[in-house]
């Protein structure tokens, strides 16, 4: 779902309610519009308006727990490249071709969690061959001492760490908040609105307080979406950290 067309039709949406209601007030008897009926609106209008303000803290704890956890996947990425990187140091000049492949893979993985987290629709995660020869080359490492033979371990046991959580953060990379939760809590804003709407005169003040009431609902649910979506737009976590995270190798 993109933030900026959701929050436009909300507003409209939101906005068109409160002005459908105070065109229904111009049309409908007086009948409809006595003390016992406005009673009874405001009551139904109430509960409605207690029911969205619940969902509404529902989506934004989605949100904010969906966009914690994928900062939390993303830092563990970077600490555990970090990790292998210092791993296969230790280990000595026959981990250098590794500490170079991997070098060389942290950007192509860098651009594919970005295009994951931008992606409007699902897509089957695949593992590059590069990969796949990166785990091999850890496995053909011959340790000379009991020293290298600990150290392989524990390459291989970061390498297991870092393709776990790369996988963790696939699999929250597309959108938590479910859209019919979305679309009733629009309408649910429109019916209030047009509630409002029904009970006042068209005057200039109230039409700006529609307007700027209609502009909050749409803004608050715009930064939902955005938090919901934390490779792209305002809420962007800084893929620079990852990207610079390994230092230039030696000659």
């Amino acid at each position: 779902m993109r933030p900026l067309i959701v929050s436009v039709i909300t507003f409209a949406l939101v906005l068109g309610g409160a002005l459908l209601g105070m065109y229904f007030r111009k049309v409908v008897s007086a009948d409809h519009l006595r003390d016992d009926v406005k009673d009874v609106v405001r009551l139904s209008m109430g509960l409605i308006g207690t029911i969205a303000a619940l969902v509404l803290g529902l989506l934004i704890a989605s949100a904010k727990t969906s966009y914690d956890a994928r900062v939390t996947q993303f830092k563990q990425i970077t600490a555990n490249v970090i990790l292998l990187d210092l791993l296969m140091e230790q280990y000595g000049p026959e981990a250098q071709n590794l500490r170079g492949m991997l070098r060389i893979g942290v950007p192509i993985m860098v651009e594919r969690i970005t295009n994951e987290g931008r992606s409007l629709k699902p897509t089957p995660f695949q593992s590059t061959s590069d990969a796949h020869q990166f785990i091999d080359r850890i496995e053909q490492l011959k340790p000379n001492s009991e020293g290298q033979h600990s150290l392989q371990t524990r390459i291989a046991s970061a390498a297991l760490q870092l393709a776990q959580s790369r996988l963790a953060l696939f699999t929250q990379s597309h959108d938590s908040i479910p859209a019919p939760f979305l679309a009733i809590l629009i309408f649910w804003l429109a019916i209030i609105f047009a509630s409002f709407g029904l009970f006042v005169r068209p005057v200039s003040i109230v039409i700006i307080t529609f307007v700027v009431g209609a502009l909050s609902v749409a803004g608050a649910l715009f930064l939902i979406l955005e938090m919901d979506q934390p490779f792209a737009g305002i809420f962007q976590i800084p893929t620079e950290t990852l990207g610079n995270a390994l230092p230039p190798l030696g000659n």
